[in-house]
């Protein structure tokens, strides 16, 4: 090579080195401290990844202080099952069920062991309780009634599926509901079955379900089409449907509608949300809608004097005016952090969340008032108040009662 040659090569070296450092300088000048990465076009999807991870918890100024009372365990938790276990609550007493561990009752106040039934059914819907009994279900469709005193076995029975929601008692019957849509009504002291109902399942449907609602002479259900019916106590008869949501869109998954959380019943008006990102208000005896939003979700509804709660799919948490309908306000800071159903406690709507923790939201405006980890498992079934005290169960089975500080 000539000297002339290597000058002109490094002549073309050092412009094309200073070229790059240019447009290097360039992007950091317009898009700042870039990484590298994002230099060879990943940055979209570096963005996308971060829009579909739960949203990170930030600080918060804590107004009320809340307490644990004590903590338990039921037994072997749902895990990844879907099933969303909860815990029930009567006269003093709590009461949980676990896929391994049977049925376990302590005391509301001070978590102190009360009985334990131990069983090999894998329990999986449960319990509920009521007219002396605690009723839970399990994955292959056997349902055991326990003295709810005692623990001790008062009766068994059979329905045709998997039962993942929490039986409702009272008024002389118990109400099962199992997975392939099937309502199935027993009598209360015996265990005899006097009837059942079935609404026909769409093709895709939201894992879950949970209990019906009993009015008087009533039993309200919500189903995976986006209805909710009302049904004869005394025979199962349909007596009225409603849409709450319509299972419209192009594809079966924009289709999904379903009325999985529990109704709300406040006098003669029925609540009840649909994961379709809608809620509705119904006169129970008839069915008439009242009013209709655009928010909601699959889980249960929880009621105030004045504000209606619910958690969307997005991990939104709304406020609505119980009378209206209208939105008073909206907490958007627990994006994809799949939230369990809301429950009122005092002034506060507390909602749980996929890495175990407990968020208390003022019912007024919507703003965060505490924050307490009940684990580091997630929290997916209803949670309870009772006597002022929440308690919570979350997939691992740990079983966790919070009390607001005076």
């Amino acid at each position: 090579m000539t000297e002339q040659t290597a000058r002109a090569a490094s002549s073309h070296a050092t412009g094309r080195i200073a070229r790059v450092a240019a447009i290097a300088l360039c992007v950091m000048t317009v898009t700042g401290c870039t990484t590298v990465r994002g230099w060879f076009g990943n940055s979209e999807k570096d963005q996308a990844k971060a829009l579909s991870e739960p949203a990170p918890l930030t600080d918060i100024t804590e107004t009320v202080g809340v307490s644990r009372l004590w903590s338990a365990n039921a037994g072997k938790g749902e895990g990844r099952l879907g099933v969303r276990q909860g815990p029930a609550v009567a006269n003093g007493r709590v009461y949980v069920a676990a896929i391994k561990g049977g049925v376990r009752a302590f005391d509301l106040q001070s978590g102190a062991s009360v009985w334990r039934y131990e069983s090999d059914l894998r329990l999986s819907g449960g319990p509920g309780v009521g007219d002396g009994l605690v009723v839970a279900g399990s994955l292959d469709g056997e349902v055991v009634a326990l003295d709810a005193g005692t623990g001790a076995e008062r009766w068994t029975a059979k329905v045709s599926n998997e039962v993942i929601a929490a039986p409702t008692i009272g008024q002389g019957v118990v109400l099962v509901r199992s997975n392939d849509g099937r309502v199935t009504a027993f009598d209360v002291a015996t265990g005899e079955r006097r009837w059942f109902w079935v609404r026909e399942l769409p093709s895709l449907t939201v894992r879950g379900n949970d209990a019906p609602v009993l009015g008087p002479g009533f039993v309200f259900v919500g189903n995976d089409d986006g209805t909710l019916a009302a049904l004869s106590l005394s025979d199962g008869r349909t007596l009225w449907e409603q849409a709450v949501a319509q299972p419209d869109g192009r594809t079966e998954l924009e289709r999904m509608a379903d009325v999985d959380g529990t109704p709300v019943l406040d006098e003669a008006v029925l609540f009840a949300s649909s994961y379709k990102h809608r809620t509705m208000a119904l006169e129970g005896p008839s069915g008439r809608p009242l009013w209709v939003s655009e928010h909601g979700g699959a889980n249960r509804p929880a009621l105030s004097p004045q504000r209606l709660v619910v958690t969307d799919a997005n991990g939104t948490v709304w406020g609505l005016d119980k009378f209206s309908g209208t939105a008073a306000w909206q907490q958007p800071a627990l994006a994809r952090r799949n939230l369990s159903g809301a429950v009122i406690q005092g002034n506060f709507a507390v909602v749980g969340d996929y890495d175990g923790y407990l968020h208390w939201l003022r019912l007024e405006d919507g703003e965060f008032a505490a924050r307490a980890r009940a684990g580091r498992h997630a929290i997916r079934g209803a949670m309870t108040v009772a006597d002022g005290v929440l308690v919570v169960q979350n997939i691992d089975g740990g079983v966790t009662a919070w009390r607001l500080d005076q």
